[in-house]
């Protein structure tokens, strides 16, 4: 494990929330930042996929925005983030439709046809993978594009939402920083 992993744990269990069937992190991750933690979350996910030679790390806005781009500075490579949208536009864009279930409602993730080039090695980061449809969304546009999806990072997983199924049905690569085992009773359980 990683220096941003060690972190990464210990501000979940220390300054992680439970609400039902969601884990908050948003004092240190995905609404207020802190910048040292995402530097070593960074570092920690360039260097499990630097082998695999990604040009492009992906992400979609917003709370994925910090761990990829982080990701992408350790990278030496560009970062594109999809933009949500709730409904139909007029744009030049790859799409997909997803389904939220933690948001109750559906929105488009779009990618403009500009910012990603056929041939691309993409690596696609996000802070949380949990029913993994966004991060599936964004392999497919990935694919659309004429790209390779070299790999999936997260900086948490959340094991029994059946995301990580979801992608390697796929075919693709899929790491975590830290995995959540159960978050019963209000407790966070890590997997070692």
């Amino acid at each position: 494990m990683g220096r941003g992993a060690d972190l990464l744990r210990e501000a979940v269990i220390t300054d992680g929330r439970v609400m039902g069937s969601l884990l908050l992190v948003d004092g240190f991750l995905n609404h207020r930042v802190d910048p040292p933690l995402l530097d070593a979350i960074g570092a920690d996910l360039a260097e499990r996929f630097a082998p695999a030679g990604p040009d492009v790390v992906v992400t979609a806005e917003a709370s994925g925005i910090p761990p990829a781009l982080t990701c992408a500075v350790h990278l030496g490579v560009p970062m594109v983030y999809a933009k949500k949208y709730l409904g139909p536009g007029d744009r030049n864009v790859f799409f997909r439709e997803v389904v939220s279930p933690t948001r109750g409602a559906e929105y488009r993730v779009e990618i403009a046809r500009r910012v990603l080039g056929a041939g691309s090695r993409v690596l696609i980061v996000d802070d949380f993978l949990a029913g993994g449809r966004t991060a599936e969304a964004l392999g497919e546009i990935a694919v659309e594009a004429a790209c390779r999806v070299v790999g999936f990072g997260f900086a948490i997983e959340k094991r029994f939402t059946g995301g990580r199924s979801r992608l390697e049905s796929h075919g693709w690569r899929v790491e975590a920083l830290i995995t959540v085992t159960s978050l019963e009773a209000g407790v966070v359980a890590l997997a070692d």
